[in-house]
């Protein structure tokens, strides 16, 4: 899987499970961001912003 903002693969953990989260915009669609974007991006908002 990859990050949405950077387009670099996800790390996972043994459960399969993604290091980062996903964020859901007003549409409904969900979005992938890993962990080093999401320290970068403080916000909801400011993680969707880059995906407009």
């Amino acid at each position: 899987m990859k990050c949405g903002i950077c387009k670099s693969t996800i790390q996972e953990n043994f459960l399969k499970k993604i290091i980062g989260t996903h964020v859901k915009d007003e549409k409904g669609k969900l979005h992938t961001v890993c962990f080093e974007c999401q320290k970068k991006l403080r916000t909801k908002e400011a993680i969707l912003k880059h995906f407009k």
